[in-house]
């Protein structure tokens, strides 16, 4: 093989200023290469998608509350929250990676289609670099897919199904949020210890993908304690009136109620069955329970009195005394005048950990992003040592169970905490699931 002079000279330089050349002129090389890159402009726009309107519209509110304050934190403005609690930490608190921080909002109106529209224009006409929010798994997947077929990533808000990091989970897609069988197995001995092995369960199941797999989660769980289900009743979203679903009830033989419902559909159907007198009522020879699997400080101030004694669990509490969850509720006080819900600090986390990850890779590009968020093991964020776990982007973390409080100290103090599970108790095979990731550049 003849190699003249010229051509051999012409290749060893080439070759030495590749070698030669500062990394970040080769780590950046694709950095024009995606959606909305922010390039050499001073600021980057986070889309923010919550129900404004709609059945679980109060939780948006708290979320969209969370991300303003992120926002600001994120910024250098305020007294930095969880910016000085969480571990480890490469922001800097001047925006990312030198970028201020702006947003524009959307609402999903709890529905699927106006989610995915509301995200999508936030995408092609806002220019945003990050979609974030929900309280709806039907709205996380459905906007979970638009982002993943977008390259754009999502750092999904209130969402509780399996499917959303099980089947439908997408490589650009991330969870903080527990899911349905983390709360089936955290309350799995607590139901056994307080409610025994002989129970007859009936089951309301708001009917979505959230509701479909959480009653799936708690049926398994209860009939591995040995309580039998004798129905499973689905029931629509925004329902309003649930009291031709409750009346069967009365005649089942069941002795316990489960409601497979949040927000002000949980609202709803609680009060309604405490009207009905379900509580009050003696069968099988046992006291009449109600058990609420995904609770919330929120639906707890709406339901007022009716939530004292039920049991359920729950993602995050204010009054958890660690030094993250002080920090974020100091902060949240003293911005809106009260504390913060468990929607509003995941999403409040979603959003750290999402421009902590860019500032990690150096670059705003989302394979890149997504790498650094996939293992990324973290503290100082309200839940203890948390795990994102690269398998299907599902954090892990310890799971509340919780009981309405029948004596609080102020109109906040509504949950109190049962039990602090583990993460061990609620961690599973990721294949268990199915789903594929997907590509990391699409």
């Amino acid at each position: 093989m003849k190699v003249n002079r010229r051509s051999f000279m012409k290749g060893t330089a080439v070759a030495a200023a590749g070698v030669a050349a500062p990394s970040f002129f080769t780590r950046n090389a694709w950095a024009a290469d995606f959606v909305n890159n922010p390039g050499d402009a001073k600021s980057v726009t986070f889309g923010f998608n919550v129900p404004q309107t709609g059945a679980y519209a109060d939780e948006g509110a708290d979320e969209l509350r969370a991300y303003k304050l992120a926002v600001k934190h994120l910024n250098g403005e305020g007294d930095g929250g969880m910016l000085n609690t969480m571990k480890p930490l490469s922001l800097k608190g001047n925006g990312i990676l030198g970028k201020k921080v702006e947003f524009v909002t959307g609402d999903t109106q709890t529905k699927s289609d106006a989610a995915r529209s509301s995200a999508k224009r936030m995408i092609e006409k806002d220019g945003a670099l990050m979609i974030t929010g929900g309280s709806s798994s039907g709205v996380a997947i459905a906007v979970q897919n638009l982002c993943q077929e977008s390259g754009v990533i999502f750092m999904a808000g209130l969402t509780h199904s399996n499917d959303t990091t099980g089947k439908d989970k997408k490589r650009y897609g991330f969870r903080h949020f527990f899911n349905a069988y983390m709360s089936g197995a955290a309350l799995g001995p607590v139901l056994k210890d307080e409610m025994g092995t002989d129970r007859r369960a009936y089951h309301l199941t708001a009917d979505y993908t959230w509701g479909w797999t959480q009653e799936e989660s708690i049926k398994n769980t209860t009939e591995a304690l040995g309580w039998e289900t004798v129905a499973t009743v689905k029931t629509p979203v925004g329902a309003g009136d649930f009291s031709q679903y409750i009346t069967p009830v009365l005649n089942s033989g069941a002795d316990v109620l489960i409601l497979n419902h949040y927000g002000k559909d949980m609202i709803n159907s609680l009060t309604q069955a405490v009207q009905f007198g379900l509580r009050d009522k003696q069968v099988n020879g046992k006291q009449f329970e109600i058990i609420v699997p995904l609770f919330s400080r929120l639906m707890a101030q709406g339901a007022g009195d009716n939530i004292k004694g039920i049991l359920g669990s729950t993602n995050w509490n204010w009054a958890l005394q660690d030094a993250g969850s002080q920090a974020f509720v100091k902060s949240f006080g003293q911005e809106y005048g009260f504390p913060p819900s468990q929607a509003a600090h995941t999403c409040y986390v979603q959003t750290l950990l999402y421009a902590n990850a860019c500032e990690m890779a150096g670059t705003f590009y989302p394979p890149e992003v997504i790498k650094s968020l996939e293992g990324f093991e973290f503290d100082g964020m309200g839940n203890g040592k948390t795990l994102y776990r690269a398998e299907d982007h599902q954090c892990f973390k310890d799971v509340l169970v919780v009981r309405g409080n029948q004596n609080p100290s102020s109109q906040f103090d509504l949950l109190e905490i049962v039990k602090e599970v583990p993460v061990e108790q609620v961690t599973y095979d990721a294949a268990i699931f199915g789903g594929e990731l997907g590509p990391y550049k699409v």
